[in-house]
């Protein structure tokens, strides 16, 4: 077994010694608002505790950091953090090292397997592990060896590839090692051949008509990473749950979780046939994404956070706060929408009287077009300098729209708290806006 598993982890090495991924540009930087917000620790630790942390001094490790560029995301999109990046190959250690110190930022990187983890020393907040588990011989062993190094409230980031989304491509890698073509790393002449291959087949044919592009014959790092790729495994969602247990890590979201709402897949949600409208609402977690793959695997990756077992307080879901709990409430915008940009905008929108897309800035909408009405900016506004106690922005609110529209009567003091109320847990539904429990610690 152990003889089975080094000769799996050499065919990675050198896969990736050759091969490097991602194929990003030395000098290209993240500015995409959606990815660095993914990236920014605030949000799975805000999704996991309802709570705003500092990036300042926190210690992030990105296991598995291949050429780079994930690390470089993470550098940006956490001001003041120790960044450290781990890999099996060396000429991705290379290239990860190379990347960060172009664009200036200190980082530690390690020649290193995920199962040698402990070696380092060192506790992590976070843990970035993508595009990894689902190539070592064991998941379990990948996920206890990062719990093993994550401090108590950490969080970790990690995904599989999906075995139901992907079951075309892992037909096409059968077909590709039956021609010998994975017995060695592959390399130009196996990738002529599979071009070659596909190419050769009738349209119809159905390996092709689920897999090939017309841009695909150009894209040799997609040839690579799909019909060549080595140890490449796939999971379900059981799957994935079953080895959270294993590992006694908990579950704490999909990263991607609008792409995973099983309502969306409904016409009338609202009006489902009986047996599915008593039924749906009671199937746990791991039974509605599991349900949803089933219906509709569109989803390549089982892309999750998860944590220790019960290292978190009691969270209270901000739709069930006490009066008490919003009267003591601090608001801030995310971090990552914290931006002399963002605030120029914000200031043009409030000054010319025109609604602001703040859709475009968030990952977590269902529908990407979502337009905050002008007054609803200017009351938001002050967060750009920071998080502002709920009171202030009531007082701001009642200064920016001091009489109701339909009766021009003085607006009261509980109107606009009632107000401001509402529109915070709508922004705060979509992740523009965070908001902390002061009372009670919660």
């Amino acid at each position: 077994m152990e003889d089975r598993a080094s000769d799996s982890l050499d065919k990675i090495r050198q896969q990736f010694d050759t091969a490097p991924y991602p194929r990003v540009p030395l000098d290209y930087y993240p500015n995409d608002l959606k990815w660095l917000y993914v990236h920014n620790i605030v949000t799975a630790y805000y999704l996991r505790y309802k709570r705003v942390i500092e990036t300042e001094g926190k210690v992030i490790l990105d296991a598995g950091c291949g050429s780079g560029y994930k690390t470089l995301e993470l550098a940006v999109a956490n001001p003041g953090a120790k960044i450290v990046g781990i890999d099996i190959s060396e000429e991705s250690i290379k290239l990860a090292r190379q990347r960060l110190q172009y664009h200036g930022f200190e980082a530690e990187f390690y020649t290193l397997s995920i199962e040698n983890l402990p070696e380092l020393g060192i506790k992590f907040d976070y843990i970035n592990n993508d595009e990894v588990l689902y190539l070592l011989p064991d998941p379990v062993a990948g996920l206890q060896a990062m719990k093993s190094v994550l401090k108590a409230d950490g969080v970790i980031r990690t995904n599989l590839h999906s075995s139901l989304q992907r079951v075309h491509y892992y037909r096409a890698q059968q077909v590709f090692k039956m021609m010998g073509l994975m017995d060695e790393n592959p390399r130009e002449l196996e990738i002529d051949l599979v071009r070659d291959t596909m190419k050769a087949l009738k349209d119809n044919v159905s390996l092709k008509v689920y897999t090939w592009e017309p841009e695909s014959e150009n894209d040799e790092e997609g040839l690579l990473m799909n019909y060549l790729f080595q140890e490449d495994k796939g999971y379900t969602v059981p799957e994935m749950f079953s080895a959270l247990r294993s590992a006694d890590l908990e579950f704490v979201s999909m990263v991607n979780p609008t792409s995973w709402d099983l309502m969306e897949l409904f016409k009338e949600p609202d009006n489902l046939p009986v047996f599915l409208g008593t039924s749906l609402p009671t199937l746990s977690v791991e039974e509605r994404l599991h349900l949803f793959e089933l219906l509709h695997p569109v989803n390549r990756l089982l892309d999750f956070w998860c944590g220790h077992l019960n290292s978190a307080s009691p969270v209270v879901p901000v739709d069930e706060w006490t009066m008490a709990d919003w009267q003591e409430a601090l608001v801030h915008i995310h971090p990552g929408l914290r931006t002399p940009e963002i605030k120029k905008e914000m200031v043009t929108c409030v000054s010319d009287i025109i609604l602001m897309e703040i859709g475009k800035y968030l990952p977590f909408l269902k529908d990407p077009i979502f337009l905050m009405d002008t007054t609803v900016t200017a009351c938001v506004l002050p967060l750009q300098e920071g998080p502002q106690p709920i009171g202030a922005l009531v007082e701001r609110w009642k200064q920016v729209r001091p009489v109701n529209p339909a009766t021009l009567q003085p607006i009261e003091e509980n109107e606009a708290f009632e107000m401001v109320k509402q529109i915070l847990t709508t922004l705060e539904q979509i992740g523009y806006v965070l908001l902390e429990r002061r009372l009670g610690k919660g």
